[in-house]
């Protein structure tokens, strides 16, 4: 790999930075009561793993904007931050620390209004109150103190959050400053909050402290464009009040915006970062899907940006700066883009990682902690799905012999369908690692063999794990009104996504009905592909929203955009009463099936997208069998991606 620039070393300030490669913050929830273990082992690992920058996710300066992280003068948090320090110090990583506060976008510590530029309500409805000057020097002299503790306790440099519709951002842009005060009208009044905070900082620490701020243009109306974001930077430039720009875009308002899923390219946010790194002449920091050491070599190379942002790719795998340096760059495990567990798990318990189930468990779940085999065994694994290779993967690095048995002609289990999606082509990366991970290891594949109880008994196996999947529960009763059976379930044109996706070319008419029964995204893969066929797609959910469990991943809102492309009807809170000759019948959850009830759509397929049934019937033989055996994945209980391949990480280590 011909790489020019960005495992070169870099200057921010005094700093020198070793490579190029930075992760800019990001929320974590693992920071929720202090600085522990938790936080610390997970940025160990990749300042171990040769990121050149970590950037720590938000630290709230003032008790009127709670967050992911106690305010810095919360008990034991200047420890804890020096905890943090300590521990990445030996492994070369340069730390800063980001200063927050959230505005009207935050709740505060005691119930009271958050605080903002003024009463323009927050995206949540929440009505601020707009800030006097005594507030305003108050937060000024916050952010000075927390960037002058910062120092202290031995970070590198401090980031201050300008962008994603905060604070700072709320009186930069017209959208939510409304004020008739110097703080409000032009662009230098509407900056002039930002530049007396980041003056009150740079005068709180010495000379050679690192000082940067993050920049966003809004992605919405009347909002704060991408020249005015630049003119911003430009003047903070200019009065010397910082040593690089951290670019990004979006906010509150627009949040699909802040973190793009697999339906958007590598460097998708270059087009409005471009006019701030164009307007400065400081190092600048840029974000938008990179997954590579090559793809952000190339953006340093042509000019966009001095340093790349690489935290999701990170994310799935904490060696990709030392891999890739040591030719290892195939080996790297991939980021899928899925959102699902770097967004979704921080608005469930924490952050993880879909494809990396070591994500914020390090000090469980890495491979540091794997321990070598005691006694080398035979391990048969019953299934080639994400969950059975991992699982066969990790028996391998322990020391295992281990086969792997797929009844079908290829890796990949439903991955495999899911590729025929739009938009999911991203999901085959992580498959195909996989089956490259297995290669070097050893691991004995074999495609094409249905393997039953009594066959794996005369292998006579130390251990089996079970990872044969489920099927789709095509049985007519609906979650929402169990009671109420579905008339027609069991005609011939009503099918699973599973007959959809792996029946390419197939004619399905010239209408459909996508009944969505989990939330998740398979129907909306279901939805796309049709319309993509040509069809109009009526969508029906018992849910109250479309698609409520990707919301916290922010790919909805795209999907949405996208499906009203064509022909599309959204039906919430709604279920399928029938299917006949005309059709299909559809009504309310919430009213008996009957009179005004309901609707009559078009129908000539109808696709049921609902919660599958395990396949544990090897399983329970091989218990009879008293072979030692773990299920895991869907066939140990229905789920989505990232528990299945977290089983198999957990079988593997037990086996």
């Amino acid at each position: 790999m011909n790489l020019t620039h960005i495992h070169r070393p870099i200057t921010l300030g005094g700093l020198e930075v070793p490579n190029r490669v930075v992760r800019t913050a990001h929320a974590t929830g693992m920071a929720a009561r202090g600085i522990g273990d938790t936080l610390i082992d997970y940025h160990v690992a990749r300042a171990r793993g040769g990121v050149g920058l970590s950037i720590v996710e938000l630290l709230p300066v003032h008790p009127s904007a709670a967050s992911f992280m106690p305010t810095y003068t919360a008990p034991g948090m200047k420890e804890g931050l020096g905890r943090l320090v300590e521990a990445v110090r030996p492994h070369g990583m340069r730390l800063f620390q980001q200063l927050w506060h959230g505005g009207h976008q935050a709740r505060s510590l005691d119930g009271g209004p958050p605080w903002s530029a003024s009463d323009v309500p927050s995206g949540s409805g929440v009505t601020p109150l707009p800030m006097t000057q005594a507030m305003i020097d108050e937060l000024v002299e916050r952010f000075a103190d927390a960037a002058r503790l910062c120092e202290e306790v031995g970070y590198d440099g401090v980031d201050i959050h300008c962008a994603h519709g905060y604070l700072v951002h709320q009186f930069l842009s017209p959208n939510t400053n409304r004020r008739d005060d110097g703080y409000g009208g032009s662009l230098e009044n509407r900056a002039r909050f930002m530049c007396e905070v980041l003056s009150a900082v740079r005068a709180s620490v010495s000379p050679g402290f690192v000082v940067g701020a993050r920049f966003a243009p809004d992605i919405i109306e009347g909002g704060l464009t991408p020249a005015d974001a630049a003119a911003a930077a430009r003047l903070a430039q200019d009065r010397g009040l910082i040593d690089y720009v951290n670019i990004s875009m979006g906010s509150g308002y627009t949040p699909h915006t802040l973190v793009g899923g697999m339906d958007l390219p590598m460097g998708y946010e270059l087009p409005t970062s471009a006019p701030i790194v164009a307007a400065v002449d400081l190092p600048s920091i840029v974000i938008g899907r990179f997954r590579t050491l090559e793809e952000g070599d190339q953006v340093i190379r042509s000019g966009q940006a001095d340093m790349i942002g690489m935290v999701r790719a990170t994310l799935a795998d904490p060696d990709l700066v030392n891999k890739t340096m040591n030719g290892e760059a195939e080996r790297v495990r991939p980021c899928i883009a899925c959102n699902q567990g770097c967004l979704g798990g921080l608005y469930s318990t924490q952050m993880g990682c879909v494809v990396n189930p070591a994500a914020g468990f390090e000090g469980a779940l890495s491979e540091e902690t794997f321990t070598p085999a005691s006694e080398d065994k035979d391990v048969v694994v019953l299934g080639g799905g994400p969950s059975g290779m991992e699982a066969a993967r990790v028996a391998a690095l322990r020391g295992h012999r281990v086969r792997l048995y797929e009844a079908q002609p290829h890796l990949g289990g439903t991955l495999r369908l899911a590729e025929h999606a739009p938009k999911r082509y991203g999901l085959m990366d992580f498959v195909s690692w996989q089956e490259s991970e297995l290669e070097h290891l050893g691991v004995e594949v074999r495609l094409n063999h249905y393997m039953d109880a009594g066959d794996i008994k005369s292998l006579q196996p130390d251990g089996v794990i079970v990872a044969t999947g489920s099927s789709p529960r095509m049985d007519g009763f609906p979650i929402s009104n169990p009671g109420d059976r579905i008339r027609g379930y069991d005609r011939d044109n009503v099918v699973s996504s599973h007959d959809v996706f792996s029946s390419p070319g197939h004619d399905w008419g010239r209408d459909a009905v996508v009944v969505d029964e989990l939330g998740h995204y398979e129907a909306i893969a279901v939805a796309e592909y049709l319309i993509e066929q040509g069809l109009a797609v009526n969508f029906v959910t018992r849910h109250i929203s479309f698609a409520p469990l990707m919301e916290t991943t922010f790919t909805n809102v795209p999907a949405l955009q996208r499906l009203h492309q064509g022909e599309f009807a959204l039906h919430t809170r709604t279920r399928l009463v029938e299917v006949n000759d005309d059709g299909a019948l559809i009504a309310p959850t919430y009213l008996q099936a009957g009179g005004n009830a309901v609707d009559h759509v078009k129908a000539d397929t109808v696709v049921i997208v609902g919660i599958n049934r395990p396949n544990r019937q090897v399983y329970e033989d091989l218990q009879v069998a008293d072979i030692p055996a773990w299920i895991v994945g869907e066939a140990a209980t229905a789920n989505f991606l990232g528990q299945a391949v977290r089983t198999g990480r957990v079988a593997g280590m037990e086996v």
